[in-house]
């Protein structure tokens, strides 16, 4: 960039047109260099350099014009959009310029920043390049029933991710596009950034989503949380994304009403994109080795938002060791209601969840799955205005689920499953069972202000031979 004073501007632009005798005069007072995005003969009577394909302007970032520059030592100092006179006579140290003019007209919109052009300017000027294969369709194949049969998708359309597409995605984060953030099972494929880009851009990702769904695949990727298992299993298991802190608010996510249904762009695409990344990039597809023998909804997608500002808790990934913004990956089975219309006291709302708890998995067996229950506003209340916190409350849930192992016993009450004899046997029958694992019953608190209803995720099975609850930070 030459030194100097700098402006950028086109014809087709108002403001343009009217400080055109002011460039005049900077040109008689000084070095000015002049770049037009639409007409290389404006303005009239001036040395201008082409900017038509608006190489410049893009790297210049500008999104206003004219835009006015001074540029010392190849590097620019000062700058100014649209006409101020005051503004232009401090960056340039002139002084009477333009005095016929009015002293304020806003500028233009750059030609650099309309829709679709400054993705394209980025596929082409941009330091990112692109290492994915190109797949180039023919001229009569509708990309959408391509992507389908090339077994791209999860049976619903997704977004074709074109290069100008994976490269705006690619905005939403500061890591490079070829650090590799896991190796994703089952095929064990090293998974770079921008295949979790291409993979956001099929889900239908804005780039700010992209760093919640970066932490998704690292964290589901992790030994502890067994992906793979996830998937071989013939349980209807599937990863369930839980987001805390800051960044929930500024995606959008929904922690309110519906919170773990549809209708929320961020909550839908996010845990949309980490299934892709493992079907795409591991080859997790069912019928293979997801071996899911009835399967659930929740394997399309499964995130939500934590409601922090009206739990009576403290926010799940706070409770587990990480503050700030944060994700924890649950390895959920489906999800159910409990229905407690009636409860006003905590310790009558907390036998009724113990009740439906105990349905987990099987009611005779113990500790061998986990869950998750998404506390509703509602009863939540009944929690905070009792002054219970998150411990006090698992503490009475303990407590009620705890039974003697004889009472689990295969054969009892007439149903052959439950917990094997020799296990009985060695832990003795009078000895007391948790009907979870240290830590493994989780408590989230989201949902509409109205109705006296809260969720059950069941889990997988927990432990080395199953799921660990997963909890990762967010990076930027």
């Amino acid at each position: 960039m030459p030194d100097g004073w700098v402006v950028v501007l086109k014809r087709d632009c108002p403001t343009c047109t009217l400080v055109e005798p002011v460039l005049h005069q900077l040109a008689g007072a000084g070095e000015l260099s002049v770049y037009s995005q639409d007409d290389p003969d404006f303005p009239a009577g001036l040395p201008v350099v082409d900017d038509r394909e608006l190489e410049t302007s893009w790297r210049l970032q500008v999104d206003t014009v004219p835009t006015l520059l001074r540029v010392e030592d190849g590097t620019e100092v000062a700058r100014t959009v649209g006409w101020l006179r005051s503004s232009w006579e401090e960056l340039t140290g002139v002084t009477g310029l333009g005095p016929d003019l009015p002293d304020h007209r806003p500028g233009c919109g750059s030609r650099s920043v309309e829709w679709g052009v400054e993705e394209e300017l980025d596929r082409r000027y941009g330091e990112r390049v692109l290492t994915s294969r190109t797949v180039e369709l023919a001229d009569l194949e509708d990309e959408h029933e391509a992507a389908y049969a090339r077994g791209w998708t999860d049976g619903l359309p997704v977004v074709p991710p074109t290069e100008a597409r994976v490269l705006a995605m690619l905005t939403g984060t500061t890591r490079a596009p070829d650090e590799v953030v896991a190796v994703v099972p089952p095929d064990l494929v090293p998974c770079t950034v921008e295949k979790v880009a291409v993979n956001a851009v099929l889900a239908g990702c804005l780039p700010e989503h992209l760093p919640v769904v970066l932490a998704a695949v690292a964290a589901a990727c992790t030994d502890g949380f067994n992906m793979h298992g996830v998937l071989a299993t013939t349980m209807p298991a599937g990863p369930v994304i839980v987001v805390n802190g800051p960044v929930a608010q500024a995606i959008g996510m929904n922690s309110g009403v519906n919170a773990l249904g549809q209708g929320n762009r961020a909550n839908a695409t996010i845990g949309r994109a980490l299934q892709l990344v493992v079907r795409n990039v591991g080859g997790g597809r069912p019928g293979e080795v997801d071996r899911g023998s009835q399967g659930q909804p929740g394997k399309y997608t499964a995130c939500f938002a934590e409601d922090e500002a009206g739990s009576p808790f403290d926010p799940l990934a706070a409770s587990r060791g990480v503050e700030g913004s944060a994700l924890t990956l649950f390895a959920g089975c489906g999800w159910w209601p409990v229905v407690d219309q009636l409860s006003r006291t905590p310790e009558s709302l907390a036998r009724s969840l113990a009740a439906s708890l105990r349905g987990v998995g099987h009611p005779k067996l113990a500790i061998v799955f986990d869950a998750l229950l998404v506390l509703s506003p509602e009863h939540g209340r009944v929690f905070r205005e009792a002054g219970w916190d998150r411990a006090r409350l698992l503490a009475e849930l303990e407590g009620l689920l705890t039974v003697p192992a004889a009472e689990l016993s295969r054969g009892v009450d007439g149903m052959a499953e439950g917990m094997p004899p020799a296990m009985i046997a060695g832990w003795g029958e009078a000895v007391p069972l948790p009907k979870f694992r240290p830590g493994g019953l989780l408590i989230a608190h989201a949902g509409g202000t109205a109705g006296l209803f809260s969720t059950i995720v069941p889990g997988w099975v927990s432990g080395a031979g199953g799921s660990e609850p997963t909890t990762v930070p967010i990076g930027a």
